[in-house]
């Protein structure tokens, strides 16, 4: 079986894997990474968003051998060293901007792609950039405020 070799939230991994392999199968099935949720396997519901090469990407949608060198983050690895949480993290937590929570490790990595892209998103923006991750508990109301907040909270972080 072929090889590919990953920096995973800072560490660099080799596994091998088929050529169908995606990259939500090595993140929780090898690597047991299971923050990155598999909710619809068509794409579509947003719950393994992660970050490729710091942009945010469904991990159901890429085939792991396609990502030979690539640098991955995922929910695990947007914490700090110390453990404390990203600046995101701690606006969905105060913001209330999550219920049953499967949806929110990909909703935070999209939100932090959407304040490192766009820090200042309008409200308007904010919905249509979550246009690909689906909540089906919160009504996004509080999730648009946690990333107004957390956006917030980022810049002055900087």
């Amino acid at each position: 079986m072929p090889q590919v070799s990953l920096t995973v939230n800072g560490r660099p991994v080799k596994v091998e894997v088929e050529g169908r392999t995606l990259l939500v199968q090595v993140l929780r099935e090898k690597l047991g990474l299971t923050g990155t949720h598999v909710g619809c396997d068509t794409s579509q519901c947003g719950a393994c968003v992660v970050h490729v090469d710091g942009k945010s990407a469904k991990a159901c949608t890429l085939l792991a051998a396609q990502l030979e060198g690539a640098s991955v983050t995922t929910i695990e690895g947007v914490a700090g060293a110390d453990g404390k949480m990203h600046p995101m993290q701690e606006a969905f937590r105060d913001n209330h901007g999550l219920q049953c929570g499967f949806c929110t490790p990909g909703m935070v990595m999209s939100a932090i792609d959407l304040a490192k892209t766009n820090p200042d998103a309008s409200e308007h923006e904010i919905r249509e950039w979550l246009e690909g991750n689906i909540c089906r508990c919160t009504g996004y109301h509080n999730i648009v405020k946690s990333i107004q907040a957390g956006s917030a909270a980022m810049r002055a972080a900087k």
